[in-house]
């Protein structure tokens, strides 16, 4: 597989990942008083998340204008 294949499938996996984090973060909000400690890390999470997928799209672009 080449490298951009490789960076294609990350990137799948980490848009599922994002998307359930982003389900987590939805669904904590809907809970809300209850489990409000879990706040932070709950969207730490879900940032962490997204910031891991718009670095591996950015990663990707770089490459196929390369």
């Amino acid at each position: 597989m080449s490298d951009v294949e490789t960076l294609k499938a990350e990137i799948k996996k980490l848009s599922a990942k994002a998307i359930n984090a982003k389900m987590n973060l939805h669904d904590l909000s809907e809970e809300l008083p209850v489990n409000w400690t879990s706040i932070m890390s709950v969207a730490q999470a879900a940032h962490d998340a997204f910031a891991a997928l718009e670095a591996a799209r950015a990663s990707l672009k770089a490459r196929e204008t390369a």
